[in-house]
């Protein structure tokens, strides 16, 4: 069996690009989360017990600095392209020349507008990933 040392990253100095703009100066969190279904079989002995899982329904979440005052700021892209399916690239690791990238496609919702008294506007959107996400590594 083979020894597994791992090789954790922290999350600061990521890339967001959504269509063909960059957006990571505008976010504190991307985060992409499988939902997968799961099912049991049963037979009609104690032992026939058959567990399947299916296929991951994907979404992505993203926290975000509200911008109402920037040119295609991030609150007004999502605005703006409500519905519509966006490719979206996602490195967790800014790359020199090596490091994992995820490619989705996702439906554009919009987050909230406005918030709390005396603190930066922020707001989450949770987009539906359409199919899986694919993973290149340089």
């Amino acid at each position: 069996m083979a020894s597994i040392v791992p090789a954790p990253i922290i999350l600061n100095d990521c890339v967001l690009v959504i269509g063909t703009d960059n957006y990571e100066a505008s976010v504190a969190k991307v985060q992409l989360d499988p939902k997968t279904p799961d099912v049991k079989w049963k037979g009609m002995t104690p032992s026939a017990i058959i567990p399947l899982a299916g296929t991951p329904e994907w979404a992505l979440t993203i926290d975000y600095a509200q911008d109402w005052a920037t040119t295609n700021a991030l609150a007004q892209y999502l605005l703006t392209n409500a519905g519509q399916q966006k490719a979206i690239t996602f490195k967790p690791k800014k790359p020199t020349t090596t490091g994992p990238t995820f490619t989705i496609t996702a439906v554009i919702q919009p987050g909230a507008i406005g918030g709390a008294l005396d603190t930066v506007a922020t707001a989450s959107v949770t987009l539906q990933c359409v199919g899986q996400p694919v993973l290149a590594t340089a």
